[in-house]
C-alpha cells in the first residue's frame, strides 16, 4: 500500500525585490489633480467622475495612450507621433477591436431616480455599490418632470414616448406624482414608530432618488453610451448619458471622437438592407417594424 503525502511548502522570510520607481517628472494627472468632476442632472441628480485608471499619463498625452500601449503589447509610450496613435485608435474602433479599451476604467458617483437606476443596472458589466435603504433613511428627494416634458405614449414605440401630451393631462399626471410623494411623510412617521427601514421603504415611489458608485472599463462604458445616448432611450437616462460622455471626453478625446464617428453617427445596415440598396428593390421582408426601420435609415442616408 502506498501512502500519498501532501507536498510541503517552506515559508521563508525572504521577500521579493520590488523596484519602486518614483513618478516620472514628465507625467500629468488626467483629472488635473481634482478629486472629482461633477455635472448636475435635473433638480436633485448628479453624475461625478471620482477616479480613472490610468490617472497619470506621459506629458502631452491623454489616457488614450493606455489603449495604444495595450494594443501594441508594449510597456513603452506608443509611437512617437500622436497622429499615428490616433490612427490606431480609430482603426480599433472602426473594426471593433475593443479589448485594448478595457485597459481604461472610470469610477462614477451617480445620484438618480430609482426608475433610471433600474434601467441603468441592466448594463451588467460594471462594479456597482448602491445606497442601502435597509441601513439608511431614504432622503426626501423626488424627480418631477416639467409640464413640457410629460410625454404621451408613442404609437410605434412600446417602450416610451417623445411628443408632449396636452397640458390638462400633463397637470393631472403631476398631481398624481404629488400624491405619491405625500407617502414620504407616512414613511417618516412609520420609521419613528419603529417599523424597520427595510420594510418602510417598499411603499416609496420609483421617482425617489437613490445613488451608487459605478466602475466600468471604457469598452463597456461606450457600449452603455451607445444605447443610452440613442434617441430611442428614455429622455431621463439620456440626460445622464450625455453628462457622462462630457466627463470622459477630456480623458480620452481621441477615442470619443472615433466613437462619435463610428457609433453615434453611424447607421448599421443588415444583409437585407444591403441587398435592397444593391438591387434597388424593396426590402425583402413583411415585418412592419423592419420596414419602418429601413425607411428611417433611408431618410438618414438621404435616399
Amino acid at each position: 500500500m502506498t501512502t500519498a503525502t501532501a507536498a510541503s511548502h517552506t515559508v521563508t522570510d525572504k521577500q521579493p525585490q520590488i523596484d519602486r520607481k518614483p513618478f516620472e517628472s514628465d507625467t500629468v494627472d488626467v483629472m488635473g489633480g481634482a478629486a472629482r468632476w461633477e455635472v448636475k442632472v435635473h433638480e436633485h441628480g448628479l453624475i461625478a467622475l471620482v477616479d480613472t485608471m490610468p490617472r497619470l499619463v506621459p506629458q502631452g498625452q491623454t489616457a488614450d495612450s493606455a489603449i495604444v500601449q495595450a494594443a501594441r503589447v508594449s510597456y513603452g509610450q506608443g509611437t512617437k507621433r500622436v497622429n499615428e496613435d490616433r490612427g490606431l485608435i480609430r482603426y480599433l474602433l472602426r473594426h471593433r477591436h475593443t479589448t485594448p479599451l478595457e485597459m481604461i476604467e472610470f469610477k462614477f458617483h451617480v445620484v438618480m431616480p430609482i426608475f433610471v437606476a433600474r434601467q441603468w443596472i441592466r448594463h451588467r458589466t460594471a462594479n456597482v455599490n448602491e445606497y442601502s435603504a435597509r441601513y439608511s433613511v431614504v432622503p426626501d428627494r423626488f424627480y418631477v418632470p416639467s409640464t413640457e416634458n410629460v410625454r404621451k405614449q408613442s404609437a410605434s414605440n412600446r417602450q416610451g414616448g417623445t411628443e408632449q401630451i396636452e397640458v390638462g393631462t400633463a397637470q393631472e399626471f403631476l398631481d398624481y406624482l404629488e400624491q405619491c410623494q405625500s407617502q414620504y411623510e407616512t414613511y417618516e412617521r412609520l420609521l419613528e414608530k419603529g417599523v424597520s427601514r427595510e420594510l418602510a421603504r417598499i411603499g416609496l415611489p420609483v421617482n425617489v432618488y437613490t445613488e451608487w458608485y459605478w466602475k466600468c472599463d471604457l469598452h463597456n462604458t461606450l457600449h452603455f453610451l451607445s444605447l443610452r445616448m440613442d434617441e430611442h432611450a428614455q429622455q431621463e437616462i439620456r440626460d445622464y448619458a450625455y453628462a457622462m460622455f462630457a466627463l470622459i471626453k477630456p480623458i480620452v478625446p481621441i477615442t470619443c471622437e472615433a466613437f462619435e464617428d463610428y457609433r453615434l453617427g453611424a447607421a448599421h445596415l443588415t444583409r437585407l438592407e444591403i441587398e435592397a440598396l444593391r438591387t434597388g428593390q424593396p426590402l425583402a421582408t413583411d415585418n412592419k417594424r423592419e420596414q419602418a426601420e429601413w425607411q428611417a435609415k433611408r431618410a438618414k442616408l438621404g435616399l
